[in-house]
């Protein structure tokens, strides 16, 4: 124990803010045995979608140019489909990031004089250029696509009148955003969003149930495409990627919404039928392979955080004892500097550029200010350990990641570190 002490205090971590990071954890023993069971649950799930589809060496072969019969791309993609028990699945490195999946979900299944409805609020920020509502080009609104969406009550649970009231004629598509996103409304879980596409089949059983699933892959033992989605959508610098994905993205559903998608990803005619993969189907199948048990380690870092800064009188979202439904941990300082010196500590604990001190920019997409702390191996990467938030009111963190909680755990001590040198945050006594 002294040695690893020893470590802790060669890498910038006081003995007080060790000592106070060990009695949290202490708390916290039983909750992580639980999410271990969920991640052994999972990681034979993946292993039993591998072998039924007979992932073989020649899977992990390279392919180049048009990409005809890659083998290893068309394996992986019933790989997808298995493990989410969908009928079809798009799972592509020309898929450039999770918004780009979005982008290409909706708009390969939205026609104009479609309307897309939001039944969960205001979608993320880098959405709402690829829907219209501030306006970009290419966007759906230039192509004759409408937008509604409906509040959440105050509670942060669904408004089934408003929702009710909203479907039309014109629905086409319904998009569930099961993360939070930077807002500070509560993750759904699988069964909620299950009641809410059930709810909408109810009233118009033709609708498209599409759900955002960034975040939220593995948290649970099962996901929205068992409960009725028709597409389910990620990011495999997220969580499906395991940390090892250097690039792509997913879309898992029904074989028609999954064909549409392939279709406007290449070229009507085409479809799934190109895309070389150049390399990263091996990273891609270890990635997905590790995926469950890396998800655990950053769920365990998102829940070591909660309790860390609930304890000491910040507001948490999740709180530290509320069940989870996603990676991310949101943490409120209603200051900009609890912001900035929360990213600095999660970037001093990067086993890459640990040296460089973010700072606030207008990054693309997001309409204030942005500070990104993402020491990683892959750029942008938030399975590994990363936080970001923008610098507006109330001035809210959002933590996630981390490969393993060893390196989970040592991100969040340094956040603490610059908290308490700065006097934002005070250890009790």
């Amino acid at each position: 124990m002294q040695e690893l002490s020893s470590m802790y205090s060669e890498l910038g971590i006081s003995k007080e803010v060790l000592e106070y990071g060990k009695k949290i954890e202490e708390k916290l023993k039983e909750r992580f045995e639980k999410i271990d069971e969920t991640a052994e649950y999972n990681q034979l799930k993946v292993i039993h979608a591998m072998q039924k589809h007979k992932v073989s060496e020649a899977c992990l072969y390279s392919s180049s140019g048009y990409g005809y019969n890659d083998l290893g791309r068309d394996t992986l993609e019933e790989v997808y489909a298995e493990a989410f028990h969908a009928e079809a699945a798009l799972v592509r490195p020309q898929i450039a990031c999770g918004t780009h999946a979005l982008a290409v979900a909706l708009s390969g299944n939205l026609r104009p004089g479609d309307e897309l409805l939001s039944p969960v609020g205001k979608p993320y920020d880098t959405l709402e250029e690829v829907i219209g509502i501030r306006p970009s080009k290419g966007s759906l609104a230039e192509y004759g696509v409408t937008y509604r969406q409906v509040e959440l009550l105050e509670d942060g649970t669904f408004d089934y009148e408003a929702i009710k009231n909203a479907i039309n004629e014109r629905t086409k598509l319904v998009e569930i955003q099961r993360s939070k996103g930077y807002l500070t409304r509560p993750t759904f879980s699988v069964k909620q969003i299950g009641e809410l596409i059930h709810f909408i089949k109810e009233i118009k059983p033709d609708v498209i149930c599409m759900v955002d699933n960034c975040y939220g892959e593995f948290v649970e033992r099962i996901e929205p495409s068992d409960v009725g989605a028709d597409m389910v959508v990620g990011s495999l610098i997220k969580n499906p990627g395991g940390g090892l994905a250097p690039i792509g993205g997913y879309i898992v559903g029904t074989k028609e919404c999954v064909e549409n998608a392939a279709y406007r990803l290449t070229s009507p005619g085409l479809g799934k039928e190109v895309g070389a993969t150049l390399g990263v189907n091996p990273a891609f199948y270890q990635g997905f392979f590790l995926a469950p048990t890396v998800v655990a380690g950053a769920l365990k870092g998102a829940i070591f955080a909660a309790n860390i800064y609930e304890t000491l009188g910040f507001d948490v979202s999740p709180n530290g004892s509320e069940s989870r439904h996603d990676i991310i941990q949101a943490v409120t300082f209603h200051v900009p500097e609890g912001v900035i010196e929360f990213c600095k500590g999660i970037q001093a604990a990067a086993p890459v550029d640990s040296f460089v001190e973010p700072e606030p920019w207008a990054m693309p997409g997001y309409d204030s200010e942005v500070i990104m702390a993402a020491g990683a191996f892959v750029q942008g990467s938030s399975i590994e350990l990363s936080a970001d938030g923008p610098i507006k009111p109330p001035y809210t963190v959002y933590f996630q990641g981390g490969l393993t909680w060893a390196h989970a755990k040592f991100g969040i001590l340094m956040s603490l570190q610059k908290l308490v040198e700065k006097e934002i945050a005070v250890l009790p006594k």
